[in-house]
């Protein structure tokens, strides 16, 4: 992680001749948002004095306190290595704070922080590996996007088969000028589906890694011709995109969650954790899965988890474990999807986890078996419930858990349930093709 001072920001931009920056923050959903600012204003920037209007975006401020200020994270500066090379462009990632300087509650980057050193303080830090699916489609004359692709590549495939290779090996490449050590990248298992695999890492910076990241591919693509897409189930029949979050805590440095003594090798901290997921995962999911479209992956046949369940030996339920070397043990969450906000997917994630350590909750049996060709007798025996199946079960059992909604603040959670449901509303009340095609012709 970098450690810059003002004075090593300053230097750094008269050195390599950047003529803008772009201040950056995260909206409530996830939006990445930002203002440019010449270098003659930067001073001004890391005196935390750039003030934007918080009611332009949404889920922020009201209108009569509405002025809100950028505090910029030195240690994220970067430079695009696709800008141009004269006058370049850099960003910083930045905080929101209100008028009188305290920060912003809603602001998801100060949710994360605060989770962070809620865990700090009992002695853990959070690590977290991502893995980021997404979509290379085509777009038509007018620049416009579309669902279009011409590839037939499946998992692991190489080009000529896989038509996005050269654009996803200009992303990698890219995200390495920018400090991003790249584990894996390759095909995944849908036509045009993408995964591009970055090293594991501390909370605050995976969330802004994600972010980085999604700018990253869509700049990269459309430089290539194509569109992508982190939507979660942009084509009907295919494998949807997930977030698999791989998550561990460790302490002075030494992974907590491994126990060589254990058949799993997993310490009862890690079971711990893994009960408070699962105790708070439906939840959670409202967070994790933020969109209408999010529970159209989250149905049987797609590799997507439909039920709460953890194993440590096949990948169809909820959490698994991946094999790992000794001393780098951790969980996998398979729910989550590349649409979520990830400063509160890992916000929530964490202190959910954390509640498990704290109240000692163990989860149920494994189950070691793939969940979907069980019964519905034997998983209700196994006590394996399903996921909220639309947006609106989420948002109900979100409200129905106290313990999560503190953790977003009640500002916060009052603003994203009122948008959720409203947004679920609107595409309830749409007329869909399916539906014209089904009926319009018989009824």
């Amino acid at each position: 992680m970098n450690n810059y001072t003002r004075e090593d920001i300053l230097q750094m931009v008269e050195e390599e001749d950047v003529g803008f920056i772009r201040l950056q923050f995260t909206d409530i959903f996830g939006t990445l948002k930002n203002v440019a600012i010449t270098t003659s204003q930067l001073e001004k920037a890391l005196n935390n004095q750039c003030m934007f209007d918080g009611s332009s975006i949404e889920g922020f401020a009201r209108v009569e306190d509405s002025d809100m200020y950028l505090y910029p994270d030195l240690n994220t500066f970067e430079i695009f290595p696709w800008r141009p090379q004269q006058g370049k462009v850099a960003r910083l990632i930045c905080e929101v704070h209100k008028a009188d300087g305290t920060p912003f509650e809603s602001d998801p980057r100060y949710v994360l922080k605060k989770v962070i050193e809620e865990a700090k303080e009992m002695g853990y830090q959070f690590n977290v590996g991502p893995e980021c699916e997404f979509f290379l489609f085509h777009m038509d004359d007018d620049s416009v996007p579309t669902t279009i692709s011409h590839e037939r590549a499946t998992y692991f495939d190489l080009g000529p088969l896989d038509f996005g290779e050269n654009a996803r090996r200009d992303m990698v490449l890219t995200m390495e000028d920018m400090g991003f050590v790249i584990e894996a990248s390759h095909h995944e298992m849908s036509p045009a589906q993408h995964e591009i695999d970055f090293q594991y890492d501390e909370a605050l910076s995976a969330a802004d890694n994600i972010m980085t990241f999604k700018l990253v591919v869509k700049t990269i693509a459309k430089r290539h011709g194509l569109h992508a897409s982190f939507m979660p189930k942009p084509k009907y029949g295919e494998n949807g995109s997930g977030m698999h979050t791989n998550m561990s805590l460790s302490r002075d440095g030494v992974n907590i969650f491994s126990d060589s003594s254990d058949e799993k090798g997993l310490s009862k901290e890690a079971y711990y954790f893994i009960g408070g997921i699962m105790k708070h995962i439906k939840a959670l999911t409202f967070i994790t899965n933020p969109i209408v479209n999010s529970y159209k992956r989250l149905v049987p046949g797609f590799e997507a988890p439909v039920y709460i369940a953890w194993s440590a030996k096949n990948r169809t339920p909820l959490i698994r474990i991946p094999t790992a070397p000794e001393g780098e043990e951790r969980i996998e969450l398979r729910s989550p999807d590349p649409s979520a906000n990830p400063y509160l997917a890992f916000a929530v994630c964490l202190a959910a986890g954390l509640d498990g350590i704290r109240n000692k909750i163990m989860p149920p049996k494994s189950i070691d078996c793939n969940i979907f060709e069980m019964t519905e007798e034997e998983r209700a025996a196994a006590g394996a419930e399903l996921l909220p199946r639309t947006l609106l079960e989420a948002a109900q059992a979100f409200e129905e858990d106290t313990y999560i909604k503190n953790v977003l603040g009640d500002d916060l959670t009052e603003k994203y349930i009122k948008v959720k449901t409203e947004e679920y509303m609107n595409y309830r009340n749409q007329v869909t093709d399916w539906e014209i095609a089904k009926y319009l012709h018989v009824i």
